[in-house]
């Protein structure tokens, strides 16, 4: 994916400068810039960005305060964590308000630029170790939950074809689309066509929402 609309937000001016020249030069729209998390809510919705790269430290409100805010600005909006924390909670409270990913500022510059193609394309990116955190998350959760609230939601829960089932289980095990095409053996287009249709199928959002929902149903084994 070429051409990704992207708004910055991070209260380091030479920081978001140099990670705006480095979008543009791949060939990104850089969109907005913004140093605050109020201001990045207020101009989301004029600039309509694909991916917005989020610090997790703002100075005025929190990252998972903006993030709640860009997606009720802009419900399209993926947003891509870059911070220099990677810290557990929160790292998991922003997966929980709504992040797609969430990268570590010691990323390269390949890593980063693949990351924000990914979060357009709605894949969650992570750094890595931090997937495996998430992921086990996911599963605390539901062997914890409420068993007969799942079982309601599962038994209302639209039909998949096997073919989408058999992805759904792939995602679950927090496997990318280019790894998910090459185990079954098709396009990556067509994986990821299988992920969209079940999403709508399941009224969910983005992968995140669809891996937690696969593991609640024990889709990961």
């Amino acid at each position: 994916m070429n051409g990704v609309r992207v708004m910055v937000v991070d209260d380091h001016p030479m920081w978001r400068e140099g990670v705006a020249r480095d979008l543009a030069e791949a060939g990104h729209e850089v969109v907005a810039s913004c140093g605050e998390g109020r201001q990045a809510i207020r101009v989301v919705a004029a600039a309509r960005p694909d991916v917005v790269v989020l610090d997790l430290q703002l100075p005025d409100i929190s990252g998972v305060e903006v993030i709640h805010g860009l997606r009720a600005a802009h419900a399209g909006v993926r947003v891509l964590m870059l911070s220099a924390s990677g810290e557990q909670q929160g790292v998991l409270d922003a997966v929980k308000a709504g992040a797609t990913g969430y990268l570590l500022k010691s990323a390269g510059l390949a890593e980063f630029l693949a990351a924000v193609r990914r979060t357009a394309a709605g894949e969650p990116v992570f750094t890595p170790g931090l997937a495996g955190l998430v992921l086990g998350e996911y599963r605390r959760l539901a062997a914890g939950g409420d068993h007969a609230a799942t079982g309601a939601r599962a038994a209302a829960a639209p039909r998949l074809t096997d073919r989408e089932t058999e992805v759904l289980r792939l995602v679950a095990k927090g496997m990318s689309y280019r790894q998910i095409a090459e185990r079954l053996g098709l396009s990556h287009r067509t994986v990821q066509n299988h992920v969209q249709n079940t999403l709508g199928k399941l009224q969910l959002h983005n992968r995140v929402e669809l891996t937690r929902y696969a593991i609640e149903r024990g889709l990961d084994d």
